[in-house]
């Protein structure tokens, strides 16, 4: 795919993340010397073109009052994990979904699930009630609380990557 310098300089600006103000775009344009066409153009191209999948977010769970957060490991047979997968991914308590290969003989777990709540209560009782409801509550799983949190940020991109 044919990226060129401007739509670099877009994607590493765009790494830091949008303003939140009325015209996020117009205040992206402007650091990099760009209108607000510009970048709504050149970001529709860029997607349309499968260099960009999507725009993201990254929401700060604690700020918002949500204190617990848990990492849900399951141990899903692999012909169901796929399908298993998407159903507690559309689940509402669900933040994050994704699939990874166990480690055996130590780990077992195959499925891996976001779930934040205000405190661990709130997260047990959710937990509980999606398993219920979803038809998961019989596989073996563990909850993992976070001890501490970290900052988390998008992906960073911009010239010097492209050159390597």
């Amino acid at each position: 795919m044919d990226v060129n310098g401007r739509d670099l300089d877009l994607i590493g600006a765009l790494s830091g993340g949008l303003a939140l103000q009325a015209n996020p775009f117009a205040a992206l344009g402007q650091s990099i010397g760009m209108d607000e066409a510009e970048v709504l153009a050149r970001l529709q191209d860029l997607r349309d073109r499968g260099v960009i999948r999507r725009l993201g977010v990254i929401v700060r769970h604690h700020e918002l009052g949500y204190r617990a957060n848990a990492m849900v490991v399951w141990d899903i047979p692999d012909e169901t994990v796929s399908e298993i997968g998407r159903i507690l991914g559309a689940a509402p308590e669900v933040t994050l979904c994704y699939r990874r290969p166990r480690r055996l003989p130590d780990w077992p777990y195959n499925l891996f699930t976001m779930i934040h709540g205000r405190d661990r209560t709130s997260v047990e009782r959710a937990l509980a009630a999606m398993a219920e409801r979803e038809g998961v509550a019989h596989y073996p799983r563990q909850v993992l609380f976070s001890l501490r949190r970290f900052k988390q940020c998008g992906a960073r991109y911009g010239r010097a990557m492209a050159a390597e």
